[in-house]
């Protein structure tokens, strides 16, 4: 009787120091999981945003609620994706390298869809509810983080939701930077800001002519309570 007691009680004691731990992990797999090994494919057809909602419906739904939510219009968003990440969900800045062949440190803290960095995801999750499982390798996060992030240019500095060569601006260079107009030193991001703002009226056109298609496409959607 006593030896029985005596091994429940080193269970106890084991389930005690080890069992958050595990928990823990089971957790962290199944985000791995959920997050990183399952994260869809970047669409084949990235010039066109009906190809790539067709490839990817979801990502309709999810940047509509972001233009219902924070202003930004869908085309936009996406155009924004397409430079930052081609849609790749963990995109990173290329790591220097030590002595011309030793991989080293990142230049910046950029990741996922948006290549949002950390200090600015920070504030976007603290503004936003830090939930557990809010990540920047999500669709549905990045466009909502994008979309929140340019509602604040447009409320702090004036920049209008249908200049996306400004948004970016802003985006790109932060908007103390903007503000600061730090880009007109840098010719490259400006050209990149253009080509950003041809993107997406160029979406903008396209998705005027399959919009439909992405408005009903659930099996609980259909017309006139939806679109």
């Amino acid at each position: 009787m006593r030896k029985r007691k005596r091994r429940l009680n080193v269970w106890k004691s084991r389930l005690k120091w080890f069992g958050l731990p595990t928990l823990g992990v089971v957790v962290a797999t199944w985000a791995t999981l959920r997050f990183s090994l399952l994260a869809p494919d970047p669409p084949v057809r990235q010039d066109n945003v009906c190809e790539i909602f067709r490839e990817h419906p979801v990502w309709y739904d999810y940047a509509r609620a972001s233009q219902e939510k924070w202003g930004t219009p869908i085309a936009t968003q996406m155009a924004f994706v397409y430079y930052e990440s081609s849609f790749r969900s963990h995109a990173r800045p290329p790591r220097t390298t030590l002595w011309g062949f030793i991989p080293w440190t990142r230049p910046t803290t950029a990741y996922g869809y948006a290549q949002a960095l950390d200090p600015a995801w920070g504030e976007y999750l603290d503004a936003n509810g830090d939930g557990l499982f809010v990540v920047r390798t999500h669709m549905e996060h990045a466009l909502d983080f994008v979309g929140w992030y340019n509602y604040l240019t447009n409320r702090k500095l004036g920049v209008s939701f249908y200049s996306p060569q400004k948004l970016y601006l802003a985006y790109h260079e932060g908007r103390t930077g903007y503000a600061r107009r730090s880009y007109d030193a840098k010719p490259d991001v400006v050209d990149l800001a253009s080509r950003v703002q041809t993107r997406a009226f160029r979406y903008h056109n396209q998705l005027k002519t399959c919009e439909q298609e992405f408005q009903c496409w659930r099996w609980y959607q259909f017309w006139p309570f939806c679109g």
